[in-house]
């Protein structure tokens, strides 16, 4: 007789394995995240001490080695090409920082006062003075306090070549004046008197250049009293580079110019008699 097989039952605990394994690897991991996160103090020290003594070494030598042209902005003193300033009193100085300087010694006050100011780069220097100044209200003609002080700023500009342009400025207000209709007019004429009191002072008349703005470049708000005190104002302009475009001719007219002479005369001529010359 064939024996009977016996049944095999379901064994219900098999995921205890799987549980134990998960319970071990969670196990270890907390171990790992516990030995990472403690930290030996004794070894952090000897750590922490070595950068401090690496990153506070005493400097090795006196001066830095420097690799190429360092030149910082601002007034720099080197000498560019069409340079013609002077420089200072046999110190080698720069001329544009020589004035800046003389102007800042020289009218300390009314810096303070905030009637002048001197504004410099390397490029040129603004001597900005109010016109409160130099002029009464809506004319051109000087003070009699205008006189010193710009004899006082010819004489710091006079022993130098760069060319200075002095530009006038207004506030929008319409003028009402037959001398002048605009102030167009009254900014110009403002600027040309302050370039004669230069003349007079002892600047060279060549370097000088008058140009009036009239309204047209405020620097303030027209709308409040003190905005347009703000924009009244006449502005030297001394820059560094020397303009030879308008210098006086000196020498032989060129032939060029000698036929064109000689066209106008005989056209001249030509009209005076009544007939017309040949095309």
């Amino acid at each position: 007789m064939r024996r009977r097989r016996q049944e095999e039952h379901e064994n219900h605990e098999r995921w205890l394995v799987s549980y134990a394994d998960f319970i071990t690897l969670l196990f270890a991991f907390f171990v790992v995240m516990y030995s990472i996160s403690s930290v030996n103090e004794g070894k952090y020290k000897v750590l922490s001490d070595t950068l401090v003594g690496a990153f506070n070494q005493t400097q090795r030598t006196i001066d830095p080695i420097q690799v190429g042209d360092n030149v910082p902005r601002g007034l720099d003193t080197v000498e560019r090409p069409g340079d013609t300033g002077k420089a200072g009193e046999g110190d080698g100085g720069d001329a544009l920082e020589d004035i800046a300087t003389a102007m800042r010694s020289a009218f300390g006050e009314l810096i303070q006062a905030g009637d002048l100011e001197v504004r410099a780069n390397e490029l040129w220097i603004e001597i900005e003075l109010n016109s409160g100044l130099l002029f009464p209200s809506a004319d051109a003609l000087p003070l009699d306090a205008a006189f010193p002080l710009i004899e006082r700023i010819a004489k710091i500009l006079a022993p130098y070549e760069n060319p200075i342009h002095v530009e006038g400025f207004t506030d929008n207000i319409p003028m009402r004046s037959r001398a002048y209709p605009t102030n167009w007019e009254l900014s110009a004429a403002r600027a040309a008197s302050v370039v004669r009191m230069l003349d007079n002072g002892g600047v060279d008349p060549q370097r000088l250049a008058a140009v009036g703005y009239g309204e047209y470049r405020p620097v303030a708000d027209n709308t409040t009293a003190a905005g347009r005190r703000a924009n009244r104002r006449v502005v030297l302009l001394v820059s560094r580079f020397t303009d030879k475009r308008h210098e006086a001719f000196s020498g032989e007219a060129t032939s060029e110019v000698d036929s064109m002479r000689e066209a106008r005369i005989e056209s001249g001529a030509a009209a005076g008699s009544g007939t017309s010359p040949a095309l």
